[in-house]
């Protein structure tokens, strides 16, 4: 399939689903917290996102969440995020799976977005579940917080070890099972059952597209490959698609 080919069926409004991974994200500078770049103080990501790590030293934790809600805070969405915003606008049919948990594509002006890894803002009680949405509130005074119900406050993500919330992935395993059109965008597509996403939705007949500076095991499936990053090959995408009418 070519790009023109691509917009030619955009244009007549499928259903499409979009995965979106943390290059997406790193493009706004939030780094990953993986891989050999990935240290914090002496630990790495896989020692501390774990409900064993939270159990053990919950200060440390939320020391280390607090660090990034910073980072997060101060980075913008970035042309990447903002074309996804305005694709959702253009195509009634389109639902965003995203595996990263900094809200970015919100405030860019998604609306339909299903989190398969849950938020880095919102604080869940461990012994209530009680919610609360740090977005835009301020961050608690306390070392570690606490619910009214007594309980302690861990962030509101998935972590290593967990399953992903059941209503967000059944939702998107839908999504991935009724689009006529798949956008895996910055994700390696090794960790299932995201990975399993674009799969799905090969076998079930959707055109898939990766845009991903690297290749991946999306690969193999993809029916167009776009070998740029998320902020230079969407843009384009939303360009062309903006210079025809609907069919």
């Amino acid at each position: 399939m070519t790009l023109n080919e691509l917009i030619d069926m955009l244009a007549r409004q499928p259903r499409v689903a979009v995965l979106t991974g943390s290059g997406i994200s790193a493009e706004s500078g939030i780094p990953t917290f993986r891989g050999a770049d990935g240290l914090w103080k002496q630990f790495r990501a896989e020692e501390l996102a774990t409900p064993e790590a939270f159990r053990r030293d919950p200060k440390l934790v939320w020391e280390w969440y607090r660090f990034r809600r910073q980072i997060i805070r101060e980075a913008e969405p970035n042309a990447g995020h903002l074309a996804l915003a305005e694709m959702e606008k253009r195509l009634p049919h389109f639902v965003l799976i995203t595996q990263n948990v900094d809200g970015l594509h919100q405030r860019s002006g998604s609306r339909k977005v299903i989190e398969l890894h849950g938020n880095i803002f919102i604080d869940r009680c461990v012994r209530c579940g009680k919610e609360v949405d740090r977005s835009l509130d301020p961050e608690s005074n306390e070392e570690i917080p606490h619910c009214e119900c007594g309980g302690l406050f861990r962030p509101g993500v998935v972590w290593f070890g967990e399953t992903l919330p059941p209503d967000a992935l059944d939702r998107a395993w839908n999504a991935a099972e009724q689009c006529e059109v798949f956008f895996s965008i910055g994700t390696s597509a090794v960790v299932y059952p995201a990975a399993g996403l674009p799969e799905l939705a090969h076998r079930r007949g959707a055109r898939v597209v990766e845009i991903n500076p690297e290749a991946t095991a999306v690969s193999v499936h993809a029916d167009l490959i776009m070998r740029e990053s998320a902020a230079k090959a969407l843009p384009e995408i939303v360009a062309h698609l903006q210079s025809v009418k609907p069919s």
